[in-house]
């Protein structure tokens, strides 16, 4: 069973580039909404924005695991369609984990479906970037 390393970088970093254009253009707004940034003064979020490098790079490492665990399974499964398995992936852990850590994270209950949405969408997107560029190699 062969895994390519440089596919997993790869698709790593789409993941994160799909991921800050998920969460920053795309539902930017509405995330905000949900954790209460838009009541923040701009000088705070200035400095919520400064602190936040430690956090991506967390982010692109959960991003590589994710795709070389994907990577993984593509290799363990050779005769399986690749967004087919991407897609159980997700559906059996990614959306389980997500709507768990949204219903009892704190969630406000009026942004529980739009949180889990947001979140299970973006995940769906991802792992369905990392099977494509995962498929290129």
């Amino acid at each position: 069973m062969n895994i390519n390393v440089w596919a997993v970088i790869v698709a790593a970093i789409a993941q994160f580039i799909v991921g800050a254009i998920w969460y920053m253009p795309l539902f930017g707004k509405l995330w905000g909404k949900i954790h209460g940034f838009d009541r923040q003064s701009k000088a705070t979020q200035a400095e919520m924005q400064q602190q936040m490098l430690p956090l991506l790079v967390v982010q692109l490492l959960m991003a590589g695991i994710t795709a070389g665990v994907l990577a993984y399974f593509i290799a363990l499964l050779p005769n399986e369609n690749v967004y087919a398995i991407a897609g159980w992936t997700w559906l059996g852990f990614a959306l389980p984990t997500q709507v768990g850590a949204v219903i009892f994270g704190g969630t406000n209950p009026k942004w529980i479906i739009k949180k889990i949405a947001v979140m299970a969408g973006g995940a769906f997107v991802c792992y369905m970037i990392a099977a494509f560029v995962i498929s290129l190699f």
